[in-house]
């Protein structure tokens, strides 16, 4: 561990010295307003009824949340591997689509780097998980890989020479 020196010179950790101050609020009021904190008391510092009432409404909503939520979600375990692929590359399709142009707003959400680097990714998950899904799934990823990278040489000022492209690394030229 390093060995802390003060400013005049003398070593020790007895020598650096930090001032705690504790911080007290005055006004309690002011500070639940800042804060969101709930401080509102009755006359000999209890909390009303009312207020006990409606946490305890609030707990049971909240635990209602979190038992449709685990009733909702899936474990990982139980999500078969050709499952958890294709929703991969559909998401990154979708995040390529994206950033080629091909949404809503094409002059704000454009950005040619990001593609490159989601067409990449998108093109060696479907080379190196094509084996092992079915060839109905890997088709249409395919077909959709292929959309996007003919969408990204549109999009480029400077289009890539042919087979130099994002994603023909694992694909090959795509025209």
């Amino acid at each position: 561990m390093h060995d802390p020196v003060a400013w005049n010179g003398e070593r020790g950790w007895d020598v650096i010295h930090f001032p705690i101050r504790r911080m007290t609020h005055r006004r309690p009021e002011k500070f639940s307003r800042e804060y969101g904190v709930d401080t509102i008391r009755d006359q000999d510092g209890q909390a009303s009824g009312e207020a006990e009432q409606a946490d305890a409404e609030r707990q049971a909503r909240w635990e209602e949340r979190d038992r449709a939520a685990a009733s909702a979600s899936r474990d990982i375990a139980d999500v078969p591997a050709v499952e958890v692929i294709t929703t991969t590359a559909v998401h990154l399709l979708s995040a390529a689509a994206v950033k080629v142009g091909l949404a809503d707003d094409p002059a704000t959400q454009t950005d040619l780097d990001e593609a490159r680097k989601l067409i990449n990714a998108l093109a060696g998950l479907i080379t190196a998980g094509a084996p092992e899904i079915s060839d109905m799934h890997a088709r249409s990823l395919r077909d959709g890989l292929r959309s996007v990278q003919l969408a990204f040489r549109e999009a480029s000022v400077i289009p890539d020479p042919i087979g130099k492209g994002p994603g023909e690394k694992w694909t090959g030229p795509v025209n």
